[in-house]
């Protein structure tokens, strides 16, 4: 099959473990080389949809497909292509991290060694520690040289931050930022809203192994949500509060304010000018509560 614009495609993918629990006619297109965020709550699919691309996992109907070559059919071919890193962590027992990634760079081939120990002294990561001995963290970071090492044409990214601290936050998202200026196309699953504005081109949001939105980060942001609370010496209208765009469940006790913000926060602001704030804190919700309060409910299994 020839190759196409596309780096990942698939069609009406489907893996349906029953209780509704799986993938379902999931469509996505994935444009060679953009950074590309699949989001959702933990439970809504995104990990079954990384196995079945993989080929880790057989889909019960549809297809899909990496550059035009069939997941499935050619998948051989198609791990060639890929830097992968799994969202659950394999053990390696007492293999060093030298003799692990010396291994893995055997199997793919033409490896160059001086990439290995860039990644691990920009990562911090002492390869001749053996894996049992590793925290968690250093053994993200050992899976992150592992799938940067060989430079893939498509980097397939399950949870990649998962323990990392914001250092090394930082500097993976510099070695995304360079895989793509050198022709990579990323595809990164992750349940932190934050981390995906940072770096994706376009997202899709997956819910109960359904797709629910697909666009631009301009979308992600329609549906943003911060908790806000405020002190204020004023007077304030609660009916007034709540009708400000993107506000809701607006209380107000003893000059006190709680309120959630969908979208922008400026819209709150000017409407509370005149109440002689003291103090206002806002944080970001979690992508599940975010689902939560958009999608109802069955936004989590």
């Amino acid at each position: 099959m020839a190759e196409t614009a596309l780096a990942i495609e698939t069609a009406g993918l489907t893996k349906d473990f029953g209780a509704g629990r799986g993938v379902f006619d999931l469509d996505l297109a994935v444009a060679a080389g953009e950074v590309f965020g699949f989001i959702g709550p933990n439970g809504a699919g995104k990990t079954t949809t990384i196995r079945l691309l993989m080929d880790f996992l057989r889909p019960d109907r549809g297809r899909a497909l990496v550059f035009g070559h069939d997941a499935r059919g050619e998948s051989v071919l198609v791990k060639s292509l890929v830097g992968y890193l799994s969202g659950e962590l394999p053990q390696y027992g007492a293999l060093r991290g030298a003799e692990l990634v010396g291994l893995l760079a055997g199997l793919r081939g033409a490896v160059d060694r001086t990439r290995i120990e860039d990644l691990a002294r920009r990562l911090d990561l002492d390869l001749s520690r053996r894996y049992r001995e590793l925290s968690h963290g250093n053994k993200q970071k050992l899976a992150l040289v592992q799938a940067f090492m060989h430079r893939p044409r498509l980097l397939v990214l399950d949870e990649p931050t998962l323990g990392l601290d914001p250092l090394m936050q930082q500097e993976f998202r510099a070695l995304v930022r360079e895989a793509v200026a050198d022709g990579a196309t990323v595809f990164l699953s992750s349940h932190v809203l934050s981390e995906v504005e940072q770096i994706c081109d376009r997202i899709a949001m997956i819910r109960a192994g359904r797709l629910v939105r697909l666009g631009s980060l301009a979308e992600l942001r329609t549906i943003r949500t911060h908790r806000v609370e405020a002190s204020f010496a004023g007077a304030v209208d609660a009916g007034a509060l709540a009708a400000v765009p993107g506000v809701r469940q607006v209380e107000i006790t003893d000059h006190r304010l709680r309120c959630s913000v969908t979208g922008s926060i400026g819209p709150l602001l000017a409407a509370l000018r005149t109440a002689e704030v003291v103090e206002l804190d806002s944080v970001e919700l979690s992508l599940e509560e975010v689902f939560l309060a958009h999608y109802g409910a069955a936004a989590t299994d």
